[in-house]
C-alpha cells in the first residue's frame, strides 16, 4: 500500500477528532499526523484505519484506539531523548508515536510472529528503535534501566514490581491494571522508595502476557 494525499486528509481529520476528545499535546496530534497508520493493520480494514476504532493484527492481538495511544503518551509528557520502555510492540503504532517524538525506544513484544513481523516492518518504513526484544515484559529491561517513561499497552493483573524498579527517580510508569477492564495507572517514582499512584479511569486492552519458556 501507498502513502497518498487521501491517507494523509484522514489522518489530519482523525488528529482534529483527538483533539475534540482531549488531546491537546500538539507533539503528539503531529506525530498522529504524520505516521500512515494504514500501513499498521491488515489492508482489507484500510478504509476504517483513521477512525478511532482498534483492530485485530496477528497473534489475537489488536491495534490500539488512536485516542488510546495518544491519550497514554500525552499523560507521559514525552520529552526529546528520554529513554522509553515499551512493553508490548503489538504492530509498532505506539512505538512509531514515540520514535516521532524523538524519544529513545526500547521495546518488549511476548509474541514471536508480531516480534518478527513488527521487527521487519518498523524500519522498513523508517522507524528506528533503540532495540526490539523478544521477551518478557513483566520483567522489564534491567541491563538498560533506569527509564525515564515505561509504558504498558496491555492490559495487566498486576503492577510488576522489577517496572516499578526500573524507573529513574521523577521518572513515570503508565500502566492499565485488572482483568476485564483495567484502570489506567500512573506511577510517579519520587524516591528510591516512594511512588506517587493517580487512577485514570477505565480501559480495555488485550491481557499482558509473560513469555512462554
Amino acid at each position: 500500500m501507498r502513502d497518498t494525499t487521501k491517507h494523509q486528509g484522514l489522518r489530519n481529520q482523525l488528529a482534529n477528532q483527538l483533539a475534540d476528545k482531549g488531546i491537546t499535546d500538539n507533539n503528539v496530534l503531529d506525530a498522529i499526523r504524520k505516521i500512515p497508520r494504514h500501513l499498521f493493520i491488515d489492508s482489507s480494514f484500510e478504509s476504517h484505519a483513521y477512525q478511532d476504532k482498534a483492530f485485530p493484527i496477528a497473534a489475537e492481538q489488536t491495534i490500539s484506539h488512536p485516542f488510546t495511544v495518544a491519550y497514554q503518551t500525552q499523560v507521559l509528557e514525552i520529552q526529546p531523548n528520554d529513554v522509553v520502555l515499551e512493553i508490548g510492540t503489538g504492530s509498532g503504532y505506539q512505538t512509531a508515536v514515540l520514535l516521532e517524538m524523538n524519544a529513545l525506544v526500547y521495546s518488549i513484544e511476548r509474541q514471536l510472529e508480531l516480534f518478527k513481523r513488527t521487527s521487519f516492518f518498523l524500519p522498513k518504513i523508517g522507524y528506528r528503535a533503540k532495540k526490539l526484544i523478544f521477551g518478557d515484559g513483566y520483567k522489564g529491561l534491567p541491563e538498560i534501566a533506569p527509564f525515564d517513561k515505561i509504558i504498558v499497552t496491555a492490559g495487566a493483573p498486576f503492577v510488576p514490581k522489577p517496572l516499578l524498579s526500573q524507573l529513574k527517580i521523577g521518572g513515570k510508569l503508565l500502566i492499565p491494571v485488572g482483568e476485564k477492564t483495567q484502570m489506567m495507572t500512573l506511577f510517579i517514582r519520587k524516591s528510591a522508595k516512594e511512588f506517587e499512584k493517580h487512577e485514570l479511569g477505565d480501559f480495555k486492552f488485550v491481557p499482558m502476557l509473560a513469555k512462554k519458556n
